[in-house]
């Protein structure tokens, strides 16, 4: 049977479990966090429920924690996130963040994922907001509309680099290795050495290639380490 690449989480998580999700990866909630849940299914559905659900809190959170880590997402699982499972609201929302970090090239294409009228936020009373406050500086002039006072923004909302490394594993590893579909198997190796290469790859998101080559490479060093 040929193997066929996963892109994306068949179901959509509860709210206890998106809740406990965010918090696994740093959003601070006073909730029990889930350990070391995938970084970039987390983000997805955490935007899902801010643009659709008018969540002004969990938006708030997301856009301050791409602020802090965006540099260790991986771009192009969330790129394909974006363009294959999120709603225009969605995609919005994810090409404003990109062209915010625009000096880092990898999000270019999640820039361009949404092509429209600028989106507001919150989806009505925006105009008289903007007119009294002005816009939040963070998406100005891009693909959301956002009023200066209306999302919290404080870096001690999310848990800082160093921290979320001693906590995440997958996190750990793309600070080591790069934020790659390699880090996050090589990750999940580390936590379950026995996974075959085409659950390896399922795990991660991987294709069939990088899983082998992983598994390849992690049996290598565990036989040199045992010497």
């Amino acid at each position: 049977m040929s193997f066929s690449r996963v892109i994306a989480p068949s179901n959509e998580p509860s709210n206890a479990k998106l809740t406990a999700a965010m918090v696994g990866i740093g959003m601070r909630f006073a909730a029990r966090g889930a350990v070391d849940p995938n970084i970039e299914d987390t983000l997805f559905f955490a935007s899902v429920e801010a643009m659709e659900r008018d969540d002004l809190r969990v938006l708030a959170l997301v856009a301050t924690w791409f602020g802090v880590h965006a540099r260790w997402v991986n771009a192009d699982r969330l790129t394909k996130l974006v363009e294959t499972r999120g709603s225009l609201r969605v995609r919005a929302l994810w090409s404003a963040l990109a062209y915010w970090q625009g000096k880092d090239r990898r999000f270019v294409r999640l820039a361009a994922a949404y092509e429209g009228p600028r989106v507001d936020v919150p989806s009505s009373g925006s105009a008289f907001l903007i007119r009294k406050h002005g816009e939040d500086l963070r998406f100005k002039n891009g693909p959301l509309r956002v009023a200066a006072n209306v999302l919290r923004d404080r870096p001690g909302d999310v848990l800082a680099p160093r921290e979320l490394a001693r906590r995440h594993r997958v996190y750990r590893a793309r600070v080591q290795m790069g934020p790659s579909y390699r880090a996050d198997a090589w990750a999940a190796l580390e936590e379950e050495s026995t996974l075959s290469a085409a659950e390896l790859a399922r795990r991660a998101y991987a294709s069939f290639a990088t899983a082998w080559q992983v598994r390849r490479e992690f049996d290598i060093l565990n036989g040199a380490s045992s010497r």
